[in-house]
């Protein structure tokens, strides 16, 4: 018999929103609602991100099955926003920890560029340590 999500373990869980967040276009989704801090239409996202109309549906959709966003049609326009501010915290903290990490890998000659935490191989720049300090979404900074 399959367990509901209330019979789950925590960590379980977190792992399931962990997924549901691993993808480039849902955390950029994520900063752009983050920095607008208002409901913001599908049309905006698609002209920020650059993405395909579907392929923008699948991932708002992954991030409502997720409980991390929230929708609202109004007339023929649907607005998307943070389900919860704590989903802003969220991507402040992994900010911070990965300006940390990447930080001091680049410190001890361990950082490569690829923007993975865990490739072995040491020695080249880490551009994206720089960008960390603060992202920007359309020409404007993110949190």
């Amino acid at each position: 018999m399959p367990t509901t999500r209330r019979e789950q373990p925590l960590y379980e869980i977190k792992a399931n929103l962990f997924k549901g967040l691993a993808h480039p276009v849902r955390i950029r989704v994520l900063e752009v609602l983050s920095s607008n801090g208002a409901p913001t239409p599908v049309s905006e996202l698609l002209t920020i991100t650059g993405l395909e109309p579907t392929t923008m549906s699948q991932h708002l959709a992954v991030l409502k099955r997720h409980r991390v966003v929230h929708s609202e049609r109004v007339g023929n326009a649907v607005f998307y926003e943070l389900a919860n501010p704590k989903v802003a915290d969220l991507l402040v903290t992994a900010r911070g920890f990965l300006a940390d990490t990447l930080g001091a890998q680049r410190d001890h000659g361990e950082v490569d560029g690829s923007g993975d935490l865990g490739d072995p191989r040491p020695g080249a720049s880490a551009p994206q340590l720089e960008r960390l300090a603060g992202d920007e979404v359309d020409g404007s900074r993110v949190a």
